[in-house]
């Protein structure tokens, strides 16, 4: 279940017995917004959920730092911003996050500091809100449409 999937690291590395790595788990479930699916098995979810549990998951031990890899990546564009939104707000509540991901414009929106790789090089380097205004990353990496989303 989902809730056995983040308690795992729990019973693993805390110290917590079973019912405690369970309230934690039900903690951590709610706070990507599956509060009420605990019991629900892996295979059963959308993709969007299960990101959303797999982040769950990794905020289990509570980290100093989250390491986000394309959490966007094969999602629909709805469930991209309630990825995003949850990434907000786990980083609002203290943590801190290092994100790689092929959308920038929507990184870009939720990040302090940002730097846009070009072959493994750092291109371009700002907060978001100054990436996403800048002309030559919306000319070269955000494309012409990134210019009405202001």
């Amino acid at each position: 279940t989902l809730a056995e999937n983040v308690a795992m690291p729990l019973q693993l590395y805390s110290g917590l017995d079973a019912r405690g790595a369970a309230a934690v788990a039900s903690y951590k479930l709610a706070l990507v917004g599956l509060a009420g699916f605990e019991g629900f098995l892996p295979a059963a979810i959308s993709g969007g959920m299960a990101k959303r549990a797999a982040i769950a998951r990794a905020m289990a031990l509570d980290p100093e730092i989250l390491f986000l890899d394309e959490p966007s990546a094969g999602l629909s564009p709805a469930m991209q911003d309630e990825v995003f939104a949850r990434i907000a707000a786990i980083n609002h509540a203290g943590v801190s996050i290092l994100i790689v991901e092929q959308n920038a414009h929507k990184a870009l929106r939720i990040c302090h500091r940002g730097y846009v790789l070009d072959s493994g090089v750092d291109a371009y380097t700002g907060t978001g809100a100054e990436l996403l205004v800048d002309p030559k990353v919306i000319e070269l990496y955000l494309g012409t449409l990134a210019k009405s989303r202001k």
